[in-house]
């Protein structure tokens, strides 16, 4: 048994995701725990070189986090031939060039999505991963959720009989960054700079769909810019180009249809910041982040509708809490195991960038529909 260092290029780690989710509870935690262990009992220790624009940043992070490596010179980092995978979870316009320049670097890559601001884009760093012949992936985080696995769970065991709907409800009130501080980056707010909720969102929406539901073959889509002027970082008053806040429906092979609302200016009034209701012929769940209520076809109570009176019967009391029956461990770290498996011993893995690209696709077919007010078939890839 041996451990085996695996020289790890991270960019974007001064953001909020790819510092808190990849750094310290991913990267930083596997270290602490003794690498990642492989079948044969090997354990592969990443060892991470934290690469950002900002000396001051990445040094102090480093130091905080006992990471020896830290660089500003992105270009010398993918230089060194000791360092065999690239990270990014910088912004998403910057994307596709730095996958390109790694792959062409001869590095494997994993990235947050979406990988690119435009189909094509997302479809060309596939075809040059594949032909290169490196090892890649796309962060999947919410399939990691417990709230999420616990609906797959249920799928699995035949809890829903036949799955006729979805609904979820995504989003949370982002300050505009005048009277208090936004919880977001202003790039999210700006078109010309590839934010936009769809763009961000709806990727999440297809490996969800696809993965637990049935995958999209249609949408109709429609968005908003609901607050045209917000603040950034540094107080300066910007106008607001990018949709904020979406309602899009999606057809899925087998029948079901799915129906999420996504808005980064609703008030929160529900168990979670996100929540899939799932409806079925012999059951219904609705699941959070971490949690999953459950209601069966036996227990279903008989409403009647009657508008003159008072309505007094508590709804929520007919539901049952799944219980907590595992221990679920933090599903950016989970994903990370799974891919450094995948280099090291080619162990199965499906959340490729040709999984991200479908993200992209169907971000792109849902702006389509919004421009043009009707419904749009997704096409398979052919990557």
């Amino acid at each position: 048994m041996t451990t085996q260092r695996l020289g790890l290029i991270m960019n974007g780690i001064t953001g909020r995701m790819g510092l808190n989710q990849h750094l310290i509870r991913s990267i930083v935690a596997i270290r602490e725990q003794g690498g990642v262990r492989l079948k044969n009992g090997d354990r592969v220790m990443p060892d991470p070189i934290l690469v950002g624009r900002s000396a001051e940043k990445v040094e102090a992070l480093a130091k905080r986090y006992n990471i020896t490596r830290w660089t500003t010179d992105l270009d010398a980092a993918l230089a060194d031939k000791n360092d065999t995978m690239f990270f990014d979870a910088a912004t998403t316009q910057a994307r596709p060039g730095l996958l390109t320049q790694a792959i062409n670097a001869g590095k494997h890559v994993y990235c947050e999505k979406p990988i690119a601001t435009n189909f094509e884009e997302a479809v060309e760093v596939v075809k040059l991963a594949n032909a290169k012949g490196v090892k890649h992936g796309t962060v999947q985080d919410k399939l990691f959720l417990p709230g999420l696995k616990k609906i797959a769970f249920l799928r699995d065991s035949g809890f829903f009989g036949r799955i006729l709907s979805v609904r979820g409800e995504f989003g949370y009130w982002v300050f505009e960054g005048g009277w208090q501080e936004a919880q977001r980056p202003s790039w999210n707010y700006r078109d010309e700079d590839g934010g936009g909720i769809i763009l961000d969102m709806v990727c999440h929406w297809r490996y969800v769909l696809d993965n637990l539901f049935g995958e999209v073959e249609s949408v109709s889509c429609i968005g908003n810019t609901d607050i045209p002027e917000r603040y950034d970082e540094q107080g300066k008053k910007y106008k607001a180009t990018a949709d904020d806040s979406a309602y899009a429906t999606f057809q899925l092979k087998g029948g079901v249809i799915a129906h999420i609302n996504m808005s980064w200016v609703t008030r929160v009034y529900r168990d979670d910041l996100v929540t899939f209701q799932v409806d079925g012929t012999l059951g219904s769940a609705v699941a959070g982040l971490t949690d999953c209520m459950i209601q069966t076809r036996q227990a279903t109570p008989r409403p009647v509708w009657n508008p003159d009176e008072k309505r007094l019967h508590d709804f929520y009391g007919d539901w049952q809490k799944m219980p907590d029956n595992v221990t679920y461990d933090n599903g950016f770290k989970e994903q990370w195991e799974m891919f450094i498996r995948h280099v090291y011993e080619d162990a199965p893995y499906k959340f490729t960038l040709l999984e991200g690209a479908k993200g992209v696709q169907l971000a792109e077919c849902a702006l389509k529909s919004w421009k043009e007010r009707r419904w749009i078939d997704v096409a398979p890839i052919k990557a």
